[in-house]
């Protein structure tokens, strides 16, 4: 089965719809806007229940099928990221410094397009609970939503989501059974020393030194303290200190993050910069401070629910256009929280070539809503028939 005939004539809103959003991009949990045009997208299409005001601006709706059954949960992200953008299209941001650069706008589009379907078909049992989702890019939106309750209030029983990928055929789509993206964590050394003269060092205590020595001892966690069988990442990313060529200052500052997909090998990671930054500090003579801040955990696919949506996906873009065991990434998404609360499973749906994720020049490509939007509505068609 190809992309719902219904769905498919929906084709020119859903651009309509995607690039509205594209051209007013919100940040973090601050979708207000954007929660008001999906709502009244919502009401539009009639569904049953709609549920405001999640996550500051999160929104839930409920579409109720024929007769009992359980609750299916379609997740959506809302949110922009913080950067400009410079595609120069027609529908490009207004927002000085916001930009869909992620293709949340599609997303939102392509649970849109499945809402107005299941809305008008109503060919499924039970009910659906499509989770239109603030703050993905930062802020942990999705566990917000959790912590408020979404799964027992509304009785989900399953959850699913999609993102898109450039440069992967376009329609393709790709996950894996278990760990699918990494959990993501960020560091930060703070180095206190005792500045002075740029021709006098024995007069100071050097925190620049300090920070190099830092850097470059955590790089040896990977190769010497990790077992190379487990994927793994520490990546310092930020240096900063001084401000000329003959001061030596009195603090530097280091940043980066750690990727890491079993809980051990995070804690293994977390110690062993404690006692490189303890070790190294008292080896220059200065004060060291590490400060580490776990972030979203990995994402982790229920094998069973992968093998299913997997079996969804062909039926929309056929046998050769799916792949259902392609391993891991190192990215990181906050729909590993509603993965914690509830079986599920995370796909990805190519969308061809064009500019990267994160990309100033990046647009979301609208043949693709289409292609979702019958994803996810034939996952509730057939994960609850009539």
């Amino acid at each position: 089965m190809p992309v719902l005939n219904r769905i498919a004539a929906y084709a020119d809103e859903m651009k309509t719809w995607r690039r509205h959003l594209h051209a007013h991009p919100e940040l973090e949990f601050d979708c207000h806007k954007t929660a008001r045009f999906v709502v009244d997208r919502l009401r539009d299409f009639g569904v049953d229940e709609i549920h405001e005001g999640i996550a500051t601006s999160g929104v839930v709706a409920i579409v109720n099928g024929q007769g009992a059954g359980g609750t299916i949960g379609l997740r959506a992200d809302m949110d922009a990221l913080p950067m400009p953008e410079t595609t120069g299209l027609d529908h490009a941001s207004t927002v000085p410094g916001a930009m869909h650069a992620c293709g949340h706008d599609g997303h939102t589009t392509m649970l849109l397009g499945a809402a107005k379907y299941l809305a008008e078909t109503r060919n499924f049992s039970g009910r659906v609970a499509l989770i239109f989702q603030p703050a993905e890019e930062g802020g942990g939106g999705a566990g917000v939503m959790v912590e408020e309750g979404i799964m027992d209030r509304f009785g989900i029983d399953q959850v699913y989501a999609l993102h898109n990928v450039p440069e992967i055929e376009t329609g393709h789509f790709y996950t894996t059974p278990g760990p699918i993206m990494a959990a993501v964590d960020e560091f930060h050394v703070d180095i206190q020393g005792r500045g002075g003269h740029g021709a006098y060092p024995q007069e100071t205590a050097d925190p620049v030194v300090a920070a190099i020595a830092i850097a470059q001892a955590f790089q040896t966690i990977i190769s010497r303290n990790h077992d190379t069988r487990q994927e793994a990442v520490v990546s310092v990313t930020q240096v900063h200190s001084g401000s000329t060529d003959n001061v030596i200052p009195d603090t530097a500052y280091l940043n980066g993050t750690v990727r890491t997909f079993e809980p051990e090998v995070q804690d293994m990671i977390i110690r062993r910069m404690e006692q490189i930054v303890a070790g190294h500090g008292a080896s220059f003579d200065v004060s060291a401070t590490l400060r580490y801040e776990r972030g979203y955990p990995a994402t982790v696919n229920d094998p069973a629910k992968v093998g299913f949506a997997a079996d969804v996906a062909r039926e929309i873009s056929g046998d050769h256009a799916v792949q259902d065991n392609t391993g891991k990434e190192m990215g990181a998404e906050d729909f590993a929280y509603m993965l914690q609360a509830r079986p599920g499973a995370y796909l990805f749906l190519g969308q061809g070539p064009g500019a990267g994720l994160h990309n100033p020049n990046y647009d979301f490509n609208d043949e693709i809503s289409p292609v979702g939007a019958s994803f996810f509505a034939r996952l509730v068609e057939t994960a609850q028939p009539v």
